[in-house]
C-alpha cells in the first residue's frame, strides 16, 4: 500500500499554479512547478567512439512525454554535455562541435519534441562540462581551473589529475561550446537552457576558492571567478538574442559546505550579477561530491523541508527581476506555498519525488494530495540516487498513453514490501559495481531492476 508524508494540515496549492514570467526573454511558464535535471546516464554510448555515444533514445523520449504531461510549468533534460570527452558520466548526452551530423539533430530533436507534447510546458536543457568531476575510466587528466584533484569516489570510480586550462584555452574550449550547444538546441526546439554552474562541475570549479587557484582574470577576486560564466551568458546572447524568446538560466550554489567553498555572502553577489546581464532566471541549490548537500541536515533542516532555505532567504529579496527557482528537499504543499508566500523563491524544483510520481505537479494542482509518497532512501544519497535512477528506467520502457495510468511500471517505494526487496537488489548491484571498478572497465547505464521482478518476489 502506499504511504505519504504526513501533513499535520492542508493548505490550498493555487499559489502554486500561478504563472511566471521571465524578464528577459518574456516567456511564461504556466505554473510555479519545475522539473528538476536528473541525472539519465542511458543515451547511447560505445567506449572510444563519442560519434556514436550521447545520442538521446527514443526510451528516454518516452520518459519525457510523460513528464511533459505531468502538470509541470517547466521541464528540464538531465545532464546534456557540451564536450565530447568530460562527460558526468558514460551515457550523458552530448552537443559537441565535434560531433555534428544529421543523426544528432534528428535525435535531440525528437527529445524536444517529447518534452513539448504538451505545448504548454516549456522545455529546457541543462547544458554542462563535468571539468575535474569526469571520471578517470573516461579521461585521465581532465580540465579544470586549476589542478586540485578530486579525492573522492562516485559509483565506485575515481577521478584523474586536472590540468588547469590555459588563458588562451578557455573562449575554444569553454565559451565556443556552451555557445554551439545553446544554437544547437535552439535549432532542435528546446524553449531554452540553463547553463550548470553547481555541484562541482567546471564551471563551479571556476567559481570556488576550492578549486580555483588562478591569478589572471579568471581567479582570486570575486569578480574574477564569476567571469566565465557572463562571458558565455553573453556570447549565447549575442548569438541568440532576446527577442527570439529564447530562455537562458542558470544553475548554482547557493553554499558549499567545505573549507573555501562558496558562502552564501559571495553567492547573492554573483546572483546580482547574474541579474544585472540578463538571466532569466537563478536555480539555487548546493554542494559537491566531497561534501554533499545532504551531510549538513539537521532534523530542524529536514522538518522545514527545503535543504536550501535558509540560504534563499537571503538571495531571493535582493533580487527585483531575475526568478528564483530553489530546488532540493520540497516534498510538501504547506512546504511549498509557504516558500512562496515568504518571498524565498519564485518557483520550486522538483527532482526525487517526480521519479516515483511523474504527474506529482498535477496530483497537488488538482487538489488530490498534500505531500509526496514517502522514500525510505531519502536520507541515504547512494541508495536514493539509484532507486530515483531505476524508475526513471522504468518508466522510459512504455510510450506515454492517456488511457493508462502515466505511474504503471513505477516501483512504489513507500510500500514497505517494495522497499525490502528492492534494498536486498540493490545491495547485489552495489557490489557488482565496485567489482567492476575494480577492473577499469567503464559503467554505463543503470540499475534495470523491472516491476515483473519486484512483483514476483513481493508475492513471494
Amino acid at each position: 500500500m502506499s504511504r505519504r508524508i504526513p501533513v499535520t494540515a492542508s493548505v490550498s496549492p493555487a499559489i502554486l499554479g500561478e504563472k511566471l514570467k521571465f524578464s528577459t526573454s518574456g516567456r511564461v511558464a504556466r505554473n510555479r512547478f519545475l522539473k528538476a535535471a536528473l541525472t539519465e546516464r542511458v543515451s547511447t554510448y560505445v567506449h572510444g567512439d563519442p560519434e556514436k555515444s550521447g545520442l538521446p533514445t527514443p526510451q528516454l523520449c518516452n520518459m519525457y512525454s510523460k513528464f511533459s504531461h505531468g502538470g509541470f510549468g517547466m521541464i528540464f533534460t538531465g545532464n546534456i554535455m557540451v564536450d565530447k570527452i568530460h562527460l558526468e558520466a558514460a551515457g550523458n548526452a552530448i552537443i559537441d562541435p565535434s560531433l555534428n551530423s544529421p543523426e544528432r539533430r534528428e535525435a535531440f530533436g525528437n527529445l524536444a519534441k517529447a518534452m513539448k507534447s504538451d505545448p504548454e510546458v516549456l522545455a529546457l536543457a541543462q547544458l554542462s562540462n563535468a571539468g575535474r568531476q569526469t571520471p578517470q575510466f573516461l579521461c585521465d587528466e581532465p580540465i579544470s581551473a586549476s589542478d586540485v584533484q578530486l579525492m573522492a569516489t562516485r559509483r565506485g570510480y575515481g577521478f584523474g589529475k586536472p590540468r588547469p586550462l590555459k588563458l588562451e584555452e578557455i573562449k575554444p574550449l569553454v565559451i565556443d561550446h556552451f555557445v554551439f550547444a545553446a544554437k544547437f538546441c535552439k535549432d532542435a526546439g528546446f524553449d531554452g537552457i540553463e547553463i550548470h554552474s553547481a555541484h562541482g562541475y567546471l564551471l563551479a570549479q571556476f567559481i570556488s576558492e576550492t578549486t580555483n587557484h588562478r591569478t589572471d582574470k579568471y581567479g582570486g577576486s570575486l569578480e574574477n571567478r564569476v567571469r566565465l560564466n557572463l562571458e558565455i551568458f553573453e556570447a549565447i546572447r549575442k548569438e541568440i538574442p532576446a527577442e527570439t524568446g529564447f530562455i537562458i538560466g542558470i544553475k548554482m550554489n547557493s553554499v558549499e559546505f567545505q573549507e573555501k567553498g562558496l558562502k552564501c555572502n559571495e553567492a547573492l553577489v554573483m546572483c546580482k550579477e547574474y541579474e544585472r546581464v540578463g538571466f532569466d532566471f537563478i536555480e539555487l541549490s548546493g554542494g559537491t561530491i566531497e561534501k554533499l548537500a545532504f551531510s549538513h541536515l539537521s532534523d530542524s533542516t529536514m522538518a522545514r523541508e527545503a535543504f536550501f532555505l535558509e540560504f534563499a532567504k537571503e538571495i531571493r529579496p535582493q533580487l527585483t527581476k531575475t526568478l528564483v527557482y530553489l530546488t532540493g528537499g520540497f516534498r510538501t504543499v504547506p512546504g511549498m506555498v509557504k516558500a512562496i508566500q515568504d518571498g524565498v523563491c519564485d518557483g520550486v524544483g522538483i527532482g526525487r519525488p517526480i521519479t516515483a510520481e511523474i504527474d506529482f505537479p498535477a496530483k497537488i494542482l488538482s487538489g488530490k494530495i498534500q505531500s509526496a509518497l514517502i522514500n525510505p532512501f531519502d536520507q541515504d544519497f547512494a541508495i536514493s540516487n539509484i532507486a530515483s535512477n531505476t524508475q526513471m528506467w522504468q518508466a522510459q520502457q512504455t510510450p506515454y498513453n492517456s488511457n493508462v495510468d502515466i505511474n504503471a511500471g513505477i516501483m512504489d517505494m513507500s510500500n514497505e514490501k517494495v522497499e525490502e526487496h528492492f534494498r536486498s537488489a540493490v545491495q547485489k548491484y552495489a557490489e557488482e559495481l565496485v567489482a567492476l571498478a575494480k577492473t577499469g572497465k567503464p559503467l554505463y547505464g543503470v540499475f534495470n531492476y523491472t516491476p515483473e521482478q519486484l512483483c514476483e518476489k513481493v508475492a513471494a
